[in-house]
């Protein structure tokens, strides 16, 4: 991973585009302060929403985002209602297995209106409570297994709620040269752009280096500290605690952990972004470029039509 992200350091930026036009999510501005298993995507990307309203609410949080990057947003749960779930559900990816609960997609969407309208009262109320991700073992090719993660389908659906809000946000902080499990940007479009700036800037070697297991060891007290930079509704930040506390269920043994993202999570290439937005990449753009004119851009725009489906 952070050979990954030292390979995307030297990519140059991408073009510009325009903000969305939208009207204001209560947020508050605060200050900056100090604190302290790889998970493949299913689905296509560039996907636009079906619902004009949810384009709209998600527009409202890219453009603030990128109007007062200092600003932390407070009320983002009451955006979770039966329309945005719906439009989660649509982007969800139907093809997986079940999760603990052995229940299908298909099954689920034999009363999708009933499942949805129960599921949004449980949101509102704050008792929805994620199932633990159920492990399942494939063989590799070493003789050894990996293991894959499958959380259930409903959860599925929340997970990509949730991340439909937030990336709004930490899409306009990214930076330009961050292409990792992000939306509208391939490993391809990296290796090219390395490519480039290797040829043009005259570049002899590269550094390649590696996280071992990161998604395994994300410290979730840290995370959650980063988190508050930018979020700081309760009822978000209680969903993404519960995802991390949720366990793994191997068989009959349920398990727990103090780090790690949730196995197979649709939401853990995410919250690892925002991770190694500030432990890695504000970091090394501190370092590197200290209040210069080289100093490397953020994304800071708003991607209307782009969406990634799991």
């Amino acid at each position: 991973m952070v050979g990954q992200r030292l390979i995307e350091f030297m990519a140059k930026p991408s073009a510009d585009q325009s903000a969305a036009r939208g009207s204001e999510v209560q947020a508050t501005r605060v200050r900056e302060g100090e604190v302290g298993h790889n998970v493949l995507l299913e689905g296509n990307t560039g996907e636009t929403s079906s619902s004009p309203t949810v384009s709209t609410k998600l527009q409202r949080i890219a453009e603030q985002a990128i109007q007062h990057p200092e600003m932390q947003f407070t009320t983002l749960a009451h955006l979770l209602d039966q329309e945005l779930l719906r439009e989660a559900y649509r982007r969800t990816n139907k093809k997986g297995s079940p999760g603990c609960d052995e229940v299908t997609a298909a099954e689920y969407a034999e009363h999708l209106d009933e499942n949805l309208r129960d599921l949004h009262e449980r949101l509102r109320q704050g008792r929805y409570i994620p199932p633990p991700v159920k492990r399942t073992w494939l063989p590799k090719d070493d003789g050894s297994q990996r293991p894959i993660g499958k959380p259930t389908f409903e959860d599925k659906i929340v997970q990509r709620a949730v991340s439909m809000l937030l990336e709004e946000i930490y899409e306009q902080d990214f930076y330009d040269f961050s292409y990792g499990f992000r939306r509208g940007r391939s490993p391809h479009q990296a290796i090219h752009d390395l490519r480039e700036r290797c040829r043009t800037m005259n570049v002899h070697w590269v550094l390649d280096a590696d996280v071992s297991g990161f998604f395994d060891h994300i410290d979730h007290r840290w995370l959650q500290e980063w988190l508050l930079r930018r979020v700081n509704d309760g009822s978000i930040r209680r969903l993404i605690g519960r995802w991390l506390k949720a366990g793994v269920l191997d068989g009959v043994d349920l398990t727990y952990s103090d780090e790690g993202t949730p196995q197979g999570g649709v939401i853990s290439p995410l919250l690892a972004n925002i991770f190694l937005h500030y432990v890695l990449d504000e970091w090394f753009v501190r370092q590197q470029f200290p209040e210069t004119e080289r100093r490397p851009k953020r994304t800071g725009k708003y991607r209307a039509s782009s969406a990634s489906t799991s």
